[in-house]
């Protein structure tokens, strides 16, 4: 069935019977799968031409778009960097483990619980597993390194690149130690790393988690590529992206296991001060705006993933454990409230979303709820403050069907009942997650009436 089958069937509303499912899935008989996660550091919607970017060059993202699905509504589990991957490692919204404020400084000793279950832990002990890149979720006392978390191997940085000082850590178990390295080459020593744990790992079910630390500001472009983008230093560094993804599908390929892995590229938030939100409104740090959250996510995987498709299905990165999960035969955590849902049908058959709703967070906040057709948002930023537009009365709804993506025009006025809906969910979200705040009401609003308090809050941070 070719692409234009595919996408004929999706208009008419009979693909469910036109795509592959997963029992269906053409990987080897007896064979669990792959998992490979690239996981980006602040790249934006906009900054990927399969996504509708056309300042910088991306043919490999291209190509894997057309040779796999695009999730063009997938959200990230958090609009910073720390309290993303924490969703993305366990399944539940950063919140309930404890991180969901800021980031983790380099001083600071926070880190993710070893309570807490890893999709490396949820896959052992059948899957070899590898976190090769930036990490973030602590790096004092218990919860460092990640070889804790069920990672077998890691190869990588504690936190973002621009935090000091910096080192770069190799070791297994807790056997963990420091390797020289250079700004210019560091994606390219992680992507050597990443190469040499598939050749090592060819034969048996794998999880790697290539944890970029790129594009995040600033940038080192390697010298072959420096000033070759018309997006500047940040444009070089994400076509080097580019071409590591391109290395790493034609890798797959020679090793006889594109059919056996799946491939999901996406990134831990919106853009910081570079790069290109694709016309969705604010950027990282933000208030509830899809500029934050709403990050590319392509994935692959040949025979199981129908090829040239895309979904609008409400996908966000706390799915990806119990996903992996299903598709491995592995148990779910026990004892453990999951925030995301397997979406293996959406990736397999383009079913609809499992989920009825999104829970978006700013920091401890919950800040807005997206369904599959509405989006309501109750809190922006305005002269550093963050400002409640629930309180002086402009009530935010968007109608996410709607071409433009830009959360400009509000419905408010015209949708009473979705308003009503929105609201009774947001209030339900507020009641559910209000008692698992670190320091609950410390989240600044600047509300009518009410003078600026005499401290600033860190609203950009890294």
């Amino acid at each position: 069935m070719d692409r234009r089958q595919i996408l004929a069937g999706l208009a008419s509303g009979a693909s469910l019977s036109l795509l592959p499912s997963i029992a269906s899935a053409s990987n080897r008989p007896g064979r669990k799968p792959n998992f490979i996660v690239i996981y980006c550091d602040d790249l934006g919607y906009g900054d990927v031409g399969a996504f509708g970017g056309r300042t910088i060059k991306t043919p490999h993202l291209d190509r894997l778009a057309r040779q796999g699905m695009k999730l063009t509504d997938y959200y990230a589990p958090a609009n910073l960097c720390t309290p993303s991957r924490a969703g993305f490692m366990t399944g539940r919204y950063p919140i309930r483990t404890g991180l969901a404020r800021g980031v983790i400084m380099a001083d600071e000793a926070r880190g993710l619980p070893l309570s807490e279950v890893t999709i490396a832990e949820a896959l052992k002990p059948e899957y070899a597993t590898a976190l090769i890149g930036k990490w973030h979720l602590g790096h004092k006392g218990p919860s460092w390194p990640p070889t804790k978390h069920g990672f077998d191997l890691f190869y990588g940085i504690p936190y973002s690149h621009d935090m000091l000082p910096l080192s770069l850590y190799e070791g297994r178990g807790e056997d963990v130690h420091e390797v020289p390295f250079e700004y210019p080459q560091l994606q390219q020593m992680f992507w050597n790393r990443a190469e040499t744990f598939l050749e090592d790992n060819a034969s048996r079910p794998f999880f790697l988690d290539l944890a970029l630390s790129a594009p995040h500001l600033p940038n080192y472009p390697i010298p072959s590529l420096a000033g070759t983008s018309a997006a500047g230093s940040y444009g070089d560094v994400v076509e080097e992206i580019d071409q590591i993804v391109g290395r790493l599908i034609d890798k797959l390929d020679r090793l006889g296991i594109a059919e056996d892995t799946m491939l999901i590229f996406t990134s831990d938030n919106g853009p910081w001060f570079e790069g290109s939100a694709g016309g969705l409104r604010d950027r990282k740090g933000g208030g509830a705006y899809d500029g934050g959250y709403r990050v590319p996510c392509i994935v692959r995987q040949p025979g199981t993933v129908p090829s040239g498709v895309s979904t609008n299905a409400i996908t966000m990165g706390i799915d990806f454990l119990p996903t992996f999960c299903a598709m491995a035969g592995k148990q779910l955590p026990r004892d453990t409230i999951l925030d995301g849902k397997d979406i293996s049908a959406v990736l397999t058959r383009a079913a609809p979303s499992p989920h009825q709703e999104l829970v978006l967070f700013d920091n401890e906040e919950v800040v807005g709820i997206r369904t599959q057709r509405w989006k309501y948002v109750i809190a922006d930023y305005y002269r550093t403050f963050k400002f409640s537009v629930e309180d002086r009365g402009y009530p935010q709804l968007y109608d996410m069907t709607d071409p433009d993506m830009s959360e400009s025009y509000s419905v408010a006025s015209l949708h009473k009942d979705a308003l009503a809906m929105m609201k009774a969910r947001l209030e339900t979200a507020r009641t559910t997650f209000e008692p698992l705040k670190s320091s609950p009401g410390s989240d600044i609003f600047l509300r009518p009436g009410e003078r600026p308090p005499s401290h600033k809050p860190a609203i950009w941070q890294d």
